[in-house]
């Protein structure tokens, strides 16, 4: 069996440098698919109460072909907040999330599964070092938990426990599932910590997905849908007051549409929360205050265009948060009453993600990425004027040569305003045509950022640095510009909002960048079917795919989804039965006629939100015609993405060499199907 070199692709860099004559100096080296395989990323900082330190939650990728394979470990670290310096409290092979500062600031509540534990617990660790100790177990693995305003108590998500006799008929074989009928609840315990006490269930409908404590410490509010199912708690998540002591539902917010976060004001008479506007909306994004006295909503914002990434409470009073605009972040406060709004970091800068702020509203914690780097911790106080960057968990980044990026303004061919963002190679020789790739965001209730754009599935600086320009294009449907814009694409799938993207790569073209017969298109899930759409409708404008985890037959795809009413409420507006002809032909399937784009289709066997078979039609279909080169890729027991770190350096070395091998290389027939993974012994 013959194996593809990664010299091939050493060739073409060396080659891109070499025509630019000879350097004076040693240029620095492009992003690799080794690169991306190592990058650690930022996924939370959380301030301290008291405003000493920031505890620091890092994922770093396990060492593929040393490790055992699986997703990334999750590791803690502190960092103190004056001198800057952080250091791990827990590393290593560990997994841990809910990260939580107890209110005394004394140490770190979490949850994680470790030594001889059944399932996931929750664990407590001093600041000043030391163990950590379990505090609470339960029969099931717990999800999610808050802590009483005293840290004596938890208010805990888990499963219902498993039931005995079918664990023994399953062991007996009789491993059968009831499709949508046997889930497990998700259930609402409270729990004394360090107690021989039996938790406590409260008995309430549905289940549950999100617990918060009131900071008074006699109510609770919990977010209950119908079912544990992933469209329930799309559709159908509403928040539930309840007394902390019998568990009697008090209030419940009326709400329609996706739901967010949500957290209580300090004095636990108000509710601040993240909702979409309307049960229409594609994506929570509004932010929205309920009054426990009154049971009034309320939308301090006005209905402003943008999104709320994440907020904060300041005081009783105001609230601090991140709004998405455009391509861009702010950082911005507003009073309760509507009043008082203040922009405290412009858009322009780093984008920043999350926010976690000191008891005295005056110091800040910040998650933020820009094009330079990926997920880090920032820090901002009173009085200063910007963040400030305290992590650098990829310092190397800075011996590899980038490609410049910049924010491209243009119109759709029906006049709407749109906006990209565009890596530029690493090296170009004058004002020689490059190949473009156009990566597509899923969704589409998303949007790109002036950030990091690379990723293990999103070509960015690896496909800069082998000479090819890369262009996001936040098409209509996307999120970042109000619920107007985001309700543009609903009900005309692959329609005008596939025709942005082409009109996209026309405007580069236009500009004299990008060389029109090397056009490659890529991305995941809607991206995936914009890909899909690019092979077969569009299949005249573009010289090769890469489609993950994307749709083929709309048709279908509503019949094998886990998110039928989601896709019918916020996308669709109308079911296959009202418009089969026009389901049918808004699937690139129906089109498959038209294909002679080289096409690698990549996807995750066991996923539950785009079925597989969505990309076995489209493959079957392609190869009986025959018209094209097609390739399908099959991952065992992913889902709607890779986690394990083997599936996904196998899926950025097969995307990377397909889009090399016809925009850069001879194209024809496609390249041999195994990889040579370079691992090191």
């Amino acid at each position: 069996m013959h194996k593809v070199k990664m010299s091939l692709w050493i060739f073409v860099v060396l080659g891109s440098f070499q025509s630019l004559g000879s350097f004076a100096f040693q240029p620095k080296p492009g992003i690799s698919p080794e690169d991306i395989a190592k990058l650690k990323t930022a996924s939370q900082a959380l301030m301290s109460p008291d405003n000493a330190h920031i505890a620091v939650q890092v994922s770093v990728p396990r060492d593929v072909g040393k490790d055992s394979d699986g997703p990334a470990w999750s590791e803690l670290h502190i960092l103190n907040r004056q001198t800057g310096k952080m250091r791990p409290f827990i590393g290593g092979k560990q997994n841990i999330s809910n990260l939580t500062w107890l209110p005394d600031s004394s140490g770190l509540a979490f949850t994680t599964k470790r030594g001889n534990d059944a399932h996931t617990s929750l664990y407590i660790i001093p600041v000043d070092g030391g163990e950590a100790r379990r505090v609470a177990a339960l029969d099931s693995g717990i999800s999610a938990f808050s802590l009483s305003p005293d840290g004596l108590q938890a208010a805990i998500l888990a499963d219902d426990p498993a039931d005995k006799d079918q664990e023994k008929l399953e062991e007996m074989g009789f491993s059968q599932r009831i499709q949508d009928e046997d889930w497990d609840f998700k259930r609402l315990f409270i729990v004394t910590l360090s107690s021989i006490e039996k938790p406590r269930r409260l008995e309430l409908p549905g289940s549950a997905f999100q617990v918060a404590w009131s900071s008074k410490g006699n109510r609770i509010a919990v977010s209950l849908a119908p079912s544990s199912l992933v469209d329930a708690r799309y559709t159908a998540q509403k928040i539930h007051i309840i007394d902390a002591t019998t568990g009697e539902i008090q209030q419940v917010v009326n709400h329609e549409g996706k739901l967010g976060t949500f957290t209580w004001r300090p004095d636990g008479e108000m509710l601040a929360f993240i909702g979409a506007l309307d049960k229409h909306d594609p994506s929570a994004g509004r932010l929205w205050l309920y009054n426990l006295a009154t049971s009034e909503l309320s939308d301090p914002l006005n209905n402003h265009e943008g999104q709320i990434a994440d907020f904060a409470w300041q005081s009783d009073k105001h609230i601090m948060f991140i709004n998405e605009t455009g391509v861009w972040t702010r950082l911005a406060k507003v009073g309760i009453d509507g009043k008082g709004y203040k922009e405290l970091v412009a858009p322009g800068g780093d984008i920043l993600t999350a926010i976690s702020l000191s008891q005295d509203g005056q110091h800040a914690a910040f998650i933020g990425e820009s094009s330079k780097h990926p997920s880090e911790v920032f820090t901002m106080s009173h009085g200063e004027k910007g963040p400030r960057r305290m992590t650098h968990l990829n310092a190397w980044l800075e011996e590899r040569s980038l490609g410049n990026q910049e924010v491209i303004r243009f119109n759709a061919r029906d006049g709407l305003a749109l906006e990209g963002v565009l890596i530029y190679p690493a090296a170009r020789k004058g004002d020689l045509k490059v190949p473009l790739v156009l990566y597509v965001h899923g969704g589409p209730e998303a949007h790109h950022h002036n950030g990091w754009l690379t990723s293990y599935s999103s070509p960015g600086q690896v496909a800069a640095g082998r000479g090819m320009a890369v262009f996001h294009t936040n098409y209509r449907g996307s999120t970042g510009r109000g619920v107007a814009f985001s309700k543009l694409s609903q009900g005309d799938a692959a329609g005008k909002e596939f025709d942005d993207l082409v009109d996209a790569v026309d405007h580069l073209i236009a500009k004299g960048l990008v060389d029109p017969a090397k056009v490659g298109i890529t991305g995941g899930s809607y991206g995936g079917f914009a890909t899909a759409w690019g092979a077969t409708f569009y299949s005249d404008r573009f010289a090769a795919g890469v489609m993950f985890v994307g749709i083929s037959n709309t048709i279908s795809k509503v019949g094998t989804t886990d998110i039928p009413e989601e896709e019918f409420l916020v996308h669709a507006l109308k079911r296959p039965w009202d418009d089969w002809r026009g389901y049918l032909e808004s699937s690139p399937i129906f089109h498959s006629a038209n294909h002679k784009t080289p096409l690698l289709i990549l996807h995750g066997t066991d996923d539950p939100r785009v079925n597989v078979g969505q990309s076995r039609e489209l493959y079957r279909h392609l190869k009986i015609r025959n018209q094209a080169p097609v390739r399908l890729v099959l991952y065992p027991g992913e889902g709607h993405g890779n986690r394990r770190a083997a599936s996904r350096y196998d899926y950025h070395l097969r995307a990377m060499r397909w889009l090399e091998h016809y925009l850069l290389g001879p194209g024809g027939e496609p390249p041999a199907y195994p990889v040579d993974y370079q691992l090191e012994p």
